[in-house]
């Protein structure tokens, strides 16, 4: 594939599932967008999506496709995408996230592969001030 229609290599941006407690104290899960950068990042724009097989059928199984967009997020910012329940976990859960860096523009898919969001697997976020699982 030729080079210039790759585009530009995206560094210091994760997506993270992180664990926390709702008002019932009961746990809940969201995803976050991290900016790790130090820049502004601009327009952004996010996709996500799970997919899969159902282990008892064998059938395909896909969540809807969300889409989010927000405006801005500055330099080592993190700010909450969506909530994540519990019972895709099994499944592959992509984020496709899109943003600007002045007149740059940037794209990378983000995969949760099935039960790779297991408590085993999370570590402390600096940015969140919480445990989950991050993907950079």
């Amino acid at each position: 594939m030729r080079e210039e229609l790759l585009g530009p290599k995206v560094e210091g941006v994760a997506v993270a599932v992180v664990k926390q407690i709702g008002e019932d104290n009961a746990t809940i899960y969201n995803v976050y967008l991290v900016n790790l950068r130090e820049d502004i990042i601009e327009g952004i724009i996010i996709t996500s999506e799970g997919f899969g097989v159902n282990v008892e059928t064998g059938e395909k199984i896909k969540t809807s496709s969300l889409r989010h967009s927000m405006e801005l997020m500055l330099p080592n910012e993190a700010a909450k995408i969506e909530p994540i329940m519990e019972e895709v976990f099994g499944m592959t859960n992509q984020y496709w996230v899109s943003f600007w860096i002045n007149d740059t523009m940037y794209d990378k898919k983000y995969i949760f592969l099935p039960e790779t969001i297991q408590e085993k697997n999370m570590k402390m976020i600096p940015s969140i001030g919480l445990e989950g699982v991050i993907i950079e």
